[in-house]
């Protein structure tokens, strides 16, 4: 065949081409109509589009519906910022007035103002309606320009935000009311707290006064108070427990996350627990550290951890056993501690109830005293820190309880802590020191008073309200104040701040001895100013220690009592 031949079929195929890109270009159209239309009469979006100056040109069915209004009624007559909030549109032209230290005039020009500059804007605003009523609404706004870049009107799409805003009203009355709950509870656990110390500081209190007395008791005595300061001690370990169980439930434990040194800790812990372990029978090692390891975490409550694992080790091994502590990196970020004991081992039924309240795993017949809590809250304290706890056994072998810790590059300088002075002997011609105890309640008035008549070198004043402790602080000037915090009249805190702001007793350190005891209250107790915050029942040898830190504190007269409770404030 030719090519002349050809072109003709050419022609003709090309000719359907543009026939078929026609088609599709027309269908194009259609389909892009009906979807600018679909848009246009959706009644689930407000679209309002404005002319340059902001006067309404289009108001869809969506607006119709939302607003009320027909289109005829705003088109060429009203701007949207008629139908908003005009109390809202004062304010967002204020906001960025401040933003953009530019003046915004209250009206359009604060709605449209970053929209004309490019930038496409949503804001939330409330709708009124043509009856007056009201919705909250979420509005984006855009610019439209014409082909020299001019803008020719602007284009608002609104949605109801209605549903969006109840939510978060019922979420933040639900979470207003759940704070409340537990602000109720804390209440009541300080309350509670406080109610039961009291009488346990009598009991414990006198306990260890006619155990130390002199003449010694009885051995039929001495047995007799040897029980009632067993029974005592595990009473108020029990409300501990108990207390910080429910606080690290509320949410509201408070912890001092801090670089830690492991060493140092396990020193102290290990000078905690030898006593008992010695008591037993028990053989205890602890590792020896080749370098420095630092964790981050709370001080306090890693001890508290260690101490309770350790004690569980000692009370539940086999006569003349052995615990043995031991440290290795479980991971490049994380340490591990592990306390090995050679008691029975739990079988597999045993491990599955582990870390459940008040579940002691068959022991409660046992002679052992315990309340099933100290690992639930050992548990709950190293998940806030970060850390986690477990457990491997063998039924007949022993256990091995383990926690890990997050190891930290930090480093914490080392603050050599102050001594208890030694007790001075009664020595004529010496100057006593003074001390003024705050109390209202006469059994721990008592106990401090016969605590104190075996310190020749003190003098004991007594008030029993916060008025007359002040009072007396002014007269007499104590070299250290013990003050009670629930007082008749004023509280211990206020008259704390009463004797911080006189010029003639604020040097004047002051220790809380109080029944509340919780963490929130101790804290609260350390922010206010008190030197030192002992909790009651008294323990008679963290008594006499504290004093003798206080008096050695105001006899040196070193430096401003603020300043100090940073350092000695937090024991």
């Amino acid at each position: 065949m030719s090519d002349k031949a050809s072109i003709p079929a050419i022609s003709e195929e090309a000719g359907k081409t543009e026939g078929l890109t026609e088609v599709r270009r027309q269908e194009a159209l259609l389909k892009t109509g009906a979807l600018q239309n679909a848009i246009l009469t959706s009644a689930n979006f407000s679209i309002i589009a404005t002319d340059e100056k902001g006067i309404i040109q289009l108001f869809n069915v969506g607006a119709e519906r939302m607003l009320g209004y027909q289109a005829v009624e705003v088109v060429n007559k009203i701007s949207p910022s008629d139908i908003h909030d005009p109390q809202e549109v004062i304010e967002r032209a204020r906001a960025l007035s401040l933003e953009l230290a530019t003046t915004i005039t209250p009206g359009f020009q604060a709605l449209a103002f970053k929209a004309s500059r490019g930038i496409e804007d949503s804001y939330e605003l409330t709708y009124i309606c043509k009856d007056g009523s009201r919705f909250p609404a979420i509005v984006s706004i855009t610019a439209l320009r014409d082909d020299y870049g001019d803008i020719i009107g602007y284009l608002l799409i609104g949605a109801d935000n209605s549903i969006r805003k109840q939510v978060e009203l019922e979420l933040h009355n639900a979470m207003a009311v759940a704070e409340k709950a537990n602000l109720a509870k804390s209440d009541f656990l300080s309350s509670m707290s406080h109610e039961l110390r009291t009488p346990l500081s009598a009991i414990l209190g006198f306990a260890q006064l006619m155990e130390s007395g002199t003449p010694p008791p009885t051995v039929s005595q001495k047995r007799s108070i040897e029980q009632i300061l067993k029974g005592g001690w595990y009473l108020l370990d029990l409300i501990n427990e108990i207390l910080d169980l429910a606080v690290i439930e509320s949410g509201k434990l408070s912890l001092s996350l801090e670089p830690i040194s492991l060493p140092e800790v396990m020193q102290e812990c290990r000078a905690m627990i030898e006593p008992q372990a010695q008591k037993r029978g028990i053989g205890i090692s602890f590792p020896r550290f080749e370098m420095p390891c630092f964790v981050k975490a709370d001080r306090t409550r890693v001890k508290q951890v260690l101490i309770n694992l350790l004690s569980n080790a000692i009370k539940y091994n086999a006569a003349g056993g052995a615990v043995v502590v031991e440290y290795a990196a479980s991971t490049a970020q994380r340490m591990r501690i592990s306390v090995r004991d050679s008691g029975q081992g739990l079988t597999a039924e045993q491990l599955s109830q582990l870390f459940q309240p008040f579940n002691r795993l068959g022991q409660e017949s046992s002679l052992e005293e315990g309340t099933g809590i100290g690992l639930v809250v050992s548990k709950r304290l190293l998940e806030l820190m970060g850390g986690a706890i477990g457990v491997e056994s063998t039924v007949g072998e022993g256990s091995v309880f383990w926690l890990e810790l997050n190891l930290t590059e930090e480093r914490i300088a080392v603050v050599a802590a102050i001594e208890p002075a030694a007790i001075p002997q009664a020595q004529a011609g010496v100057k006593q020191s003074t001390v003024l105890y705050v109390e209202d309640n006469p059994a721990n008035l008592m106990l401090v008073e016969d605590l104190i008549a075996r310190r020749p070198d003190i003098r004991l004043l007594s008030a029993r309200d916060g008025i007359s402790g002040i009072e007396i602080a002014r007269a007499a000037l104590p070299d250290v104040i013990l003050m009670d915090i629930n007082l008749p009249g004023i509280s211990g805190i206020q008259a704390l701040r009463i004797l911080g702001d006189g010029p003639v007793t604020a040097h004047i350190p002051v220790v809380a001895v109080s029944a509340n005891a919780i963490p929130r209250d101790i804290e609260k107790g350390l922010e206010a100013g008190f030197f030192r915050y002992l909790t009651k029942p008294i323990k008679v040898n963290e008594f006499m220690d504290t004093l003798d830190v206080a008096l050695k504190f105001a006899k040196a007269g070193a430096a401003p009592i603020n300043d100090t409770i940073k350092d000695e404030g937090r024991a």
